[in-house]
């Protein structure tokens, strides 16, 4: 994740390499090291104590075991309560049934989702970003937000004031005055909204709540490189090498049911904690109280309490998987801990795939990724990059029955330095879907070979390893 995207447009090099040192600097004191605790001792076949949440609240325990054995019986049921108990062994677990869960491929196709969900809103829109452009994408969004707050529909915009630093301020004085409540999340001037500032903690989540009936999260920022798709042109072009693509590789997930509540909460979480201007009406009943079989965790992460629990809970299913470990990662830098878990799993025979970026918007975090490549094939980890567009996706599916989409990456600042929000999904009709997803980007992206890797030349190592010293600052 690039900390400061909006700068190199303003910035000439000369102050960008100041500011630079000067974040080295800081960073060596305001951000905790990039470590994890060892997990807890896994149950051995104990049923794990959940909560099945509904509507209304905790579900009564007919309802949560009906809910658990459905989702049982979609298949492998007996890895579908390994991961249960794994996940019992981190702590309190609630899950919320009867939601649906629709996965979106790049920008086109969840841009067309999220503005239908916004056009239909009747009560109330939550929007958070941490990238809103002042163009393209960002004008459209802005155009229908400021014609629902015309319609008395209540509108929420929160963006993080890093990530959308290139952003011309009277974009968002324009949604202002257009009705649409705006804010600003730790405002670079810690003069602007005394009480509410810390530059190197931000808010990478994004995540779009309308009423109580539809939400979104993944990777996708209010951002014009998400205009075109990345799939298309790659998947008619085979067998072959795919074209270069300008739209970047990203995946979304739509939400209804319980969990949208869930997610419109975290979200007035952040609006009341960072002091923001106007209040946010409360929820309206959702239109449809139970909207499908999915059965999902949602896990909000917050640097103020400690490591991100999306890493936490993936690296306890990465060290208890016994199929399968497949990864999408836009920014790849995880801790020793992370990097030691695919390597057992691979040696245990777990299959372990991981697609990575073959291209970047930050150089340095590719080498830094890479910098990990060598350790991983090894033990026999198998790693493809994908070349023909920007891979900004962050999803995991373990076992086939573990799945995650959101907004962490598995590097340092998602791990201990950024807000973030993702979704855990559990079962195996979910799992077979991003596993189909995982084989069309398996399809178009380019195996690394062991043999080949250890041939590259020393300039590329030393980029690695550079790469691997600066990566907290990206």
């Amino acid at each position: 994740m690039d900390l400061f995207p909006g700068f190199r447009q303003r910035w000439p090099p000369a102050a960008l390499a100041a500011v630079g040192a000067a974040l080295v600097a800081l960073a060596c004191t305001a951000l905790p090291a990039h470590r994890t605790a060892p997990p807890a001792a896994r149950p051995t076949g104990a049923s794990a104590p959940v909560t099945v949440m509904g509507n209304q609240g905790p579900e009564a325990g007919a309802l949560q075991a009906l809910a658990l054995a459905k989702l049982k019986a979609e298949g492998r049921a007996a890895l579908l309560q390994h991961h249960l108990d794994v996940l019992a062994a981190q702590g309190e677990v609630d899950l919320y049934r009867g939601n649906s869960a629709r996965l979106l491929v790049d920008g086109p196709e969840t841009f067309a989702a999220m503005k239908a969900a916004i056009g239909a809103a009747r009560h109330r829109v939550l929007l958070e970003s941490y990238i809103v452009e002042d163009r393209g994408v960002a004008s459209e969004f802005a155009d229908l937000l400021v014609r629902k707050a015309s319609q008395g529909v209540s509108v929420a915009l929160m963006y993080d004031s890093v990530g959308s630093f290139g952003t011309d301020r009277a974009f968002f004085d324009r949604l202002r005055a257009g009705g649409v409540a705006v804010c600003a999340f730790n405002p670079v001037n810690p003069l602007e909204r005394p009480g509410s500032w810390g530059l190197l903690q931000r808010n990478h989540r994004k995540m779009l709540a309308v009423d109580n009936d539809v939400a979104f999260t993944g990777g996708i920022n209010l951002s014009n490189v998400y205009a075109e798709g990345s799939l298309g042109s790659a998947h008619a072009s085979r067998p072959g090498v795919p074209p270069p693509s300008e739209g970047w590789r990203d995946t979304q997930i739509e939400l209804r049911g319980p969990v949208v509540t869930a997610m419109a909460v975290v979200f007035r979480e952040s609006w009341v904690g960072q002091d923001c201007d106007g209040t946010l009406p409360p929820g309206t009943p959702a239109t449809r109280a139970l909207a499908g079989q999915r059965v999902v965790k949602l896990v909000a992460g917050d640097p103020r309490q400690g490591v991100n629990p999306t890493y936490t809970s993936l690296l306890a299913a990465i060290e208890a998987a016994r199929r399968s470990v497949h990864l999408t990662m836009a920014y790849f830098a995880p801790g020793p801990d992370m990097v030691e878990a695919l390597c057992n799993a691979a040696r245990r025979g777990v299959e372990v795939v991981l697609v990575l970026p073959g291209r970047s918007d930050v150089a340095l975090v590719l080498y830094a990724a890479r910098s990990y490549y060598a350790q991983l094939l090894e033990a026999g980890v198998q790693i493809h990059e994908m070349r023909h567009s920007v891979m900004h996706a962050k999803t995991a599916v373990v076992d086939g029955v573990y799945s995650t989409v959101g907004s962490s990456n598995l590097d340092w600042r998602s791990i201990v330095g950024n807000r973030e929000i993702d979704v855990i999904v559990l079962g195996d009709d979910f799992g077979q879907e991003l596993e189909d997803l995982f084989s069309r980007d398996l399809d178009i992206a380019v195996p690394i070979a062991p043999a080949q890797w250890q041939e590259r030349g020393v300039g590329q190592r030393l980029l690695e390893t550079f790469g691997r010293l600066v990566e907290p600052l990206l």
